[in-house]
């Protein structure tokens, strides 16, 4: 099943919202507790989800929302000289190990690489999922290290691992 990424439009919202409202929907990595999605109608209407300091896009297959992908701004110094992005992504059950998320953060990054200056790109995910490290992995992005105890989901603290790739190891 292929996927590909598309700007968020106001009709993708309640797909995002009943896929992501859910602990079964969101998934035992990305589950926070229940949330609003107040501030992403308003995103949308403003500027479609897509600014200067991150952005998100809907992960569409065969014509159904799957999912989406966020980028947000993040420095490792003075931001007008050391930022990058951080990338993140939610599958719906149904889309899950299918090569999907391989293929989605393939894509993100091409994108990102494509349309912005950024030198790297990084990515987050708990230690214990093994699916997401694979996918990382499988899109190019390398292990940097484990962010210990950096992480408040259900009621306990869960190590990270930091991925990332950067431009000149692509070229």
């Amino acid at each position: 099943m292929s996927a590909k990424l598309r700007p968020i439009r106001e009709a993708d919202i309640p797909h995002l919202e009943t896929g992501a409202s859910t602990p079964e929907g969101s998934g035992d990595f990305q589950w926070f507790g229940f949330r609003t999605f107040h501030q992403l109608r308003e995103r949308v209407a403003a500027d479609g989800c897509l600014g200067p300091d991150g952005g998100a896009f809907v992960v569409e297959c065969a014509g159904a929302v799957a999912g989406w992908v966020t980028w947000v701004k993040h420095s490792w110094g003075p931001e007008a000289t050391s930022w990058n992005w951080t990338i993140g992504i939610i599958l719906f059950p149904e889309f899950r190990g299918r090569g999907i998320g391989t293929a989605v953060h393939k894509e993100l990054v091409e994108y990102l690489f494509a349309h912005t200056r950024v030198e790297r790109i990084q990515a987050s995910t708990d230690l214990s999922n093994v699916a997401e490290r694979r996918a990382l992995e499988k899109a190019g992005f390398r292990q940097e290290g484990i962010l210990r105890r950096a992480q408040w989901r259900m009621g306990k603290w869960h190590d990270q691992v930091l991925y990332a790739v950067v431009r000149e190891a692509r070229e």
